[in-house]
């Protein structure tokens, strides 16, 4: 198996974040539309959009890490792929995991993930938490 480089990593998560900024912009944009011709409050508009925001993030990144594509749309680009430390598919509940992992992994500095760059099989915080490794394909 060969690991995925920290940097391909770093670019997929890249790409991961501009398109999920570009489809939560064109989401918030909706929602902000239909939310203010009910007459709801900013406060209740930026929750609701915070929360669904997680929740695109949180789908996105699981469904697809756990899909027949082992990987995201940056991840695929970069010809990478996450799997179990045997070099299996992952599930949703362990992708799930995985994903939230990354809070952690972000804490103090995003040093989880800069872990990746520095041990044996490239794993940050949040691979090690899931028994996770990315791989290239």
């Amino acid at each position: 198996m060969s690991y995925a480089d920290f940097w391909k990593r770093v670019v997929a998560l890249l790409i991961d974040t501009v398109l999920l900024g570009i489809v939560g912009f064109v989401i918030g944009l909706i929602l902000g539309l239909f939310l203010a011709l009910l007459g709801a409050s900013e406060v209740v508009a930026g929750l609701l959009g915070n929360v669904l925001g997680l929740i695109v993030g949180w789908l996105y990144f699981a469904l697809m890490e756990s899909s027949p594509y082992q990987g995201t749309v940056g991840k695929i680009a970069l010809g990478i792929k996450v799997t179990d430390l045997d070099g299996n598919r992952i599930g949703f509940g362990r992708a799930t995991g995985r994903h939230f992992s990354k809070i952690l992994s972000g804490l103090i500095l995003c040093v989880g993930y800069i872990m990746a760059a520095f041990t044996d099989k490239k794993q940050g915080l949040h691979d090690m938490l899931a028994n996770t490794l990315v791989v290239d394909k």
